[in-house]
């Protein structure tokens, strides 16, 4: 299947904001990008990215051993944020180089525990992940009734200039 992304480049650039602020004890920041979801012409999913919800300072567990723990709180805002709208949701992170990134072993295993809970406020859309480097992205998308997640194969950034991300291989 064919999914493609698209950010405006204000939105991309205040996602890419809030990922760069210093936190008093996490290596790094997430939040979620929620999406209006459409069909592409070839029948493949479009994901239009609306609004961002970074999680909040007191929603991150001090847990050394990964870049960011998001407590059961920020889980909840995400999905009560879901509940209420007709959107995709997607967990966003960044990894701190410049290139294609890939999702870490750490992020495939949270990813596959807490994309399902999506489901249960909005079952017919997809929901998935994101990982942004400095200047690129790679995203995976869980759609309903498959069990495994399918690669974002293109992201785009529409602005001045318009940027456009593809993927030619599965990422994980």
């Amino acid at each position: 299947m064919n999914i493609e992304l698209r950010i405006s480049q204000s939105l991309y650039q205040s996602i890419h904001a809030d990922l760069s602020r210093k936190h008093s004890f996490t290596a790094e920041r997430v939040g979620f990008i929620a999406c209006a979801s459409g069909s592409l012409s070839d029948g493949g999913l479009l994901l239009l990215a609306e609004s961002y919800l970074p999680v909040a300072d007191d929603n991150y567990v001090d847990d050394p051993s990964v870049g960011a723990t998001m407590n059961s709180t920020a889980i909840r805002v995400a999905l009560q944020t879901a509940y209420n709208q007709p959107i995709s949701m997607f967990h966003v992170h960044r990894h701190e180089h410049r290139g294609l990134p890939r999702f870490s072993g750490i992020d495939l295993r949270e990813s596959q525990r807490f994309v399902p809970d999506f489901f249960k406020v909005q079952p017919h859309r997809g929901h998935g992940v994101i990982v942004l480097s400095h200047d690129s992205a790679a995203g995976l998308c869980w759609t309903p009734g498959v069990k495994d997640p399918i690669t974002i194969n293109k992201v785009v950034v529409v602005g001045r200039p318009t940027i456009t991300i593809r993927r030619a291989h599965d990422q994980y």
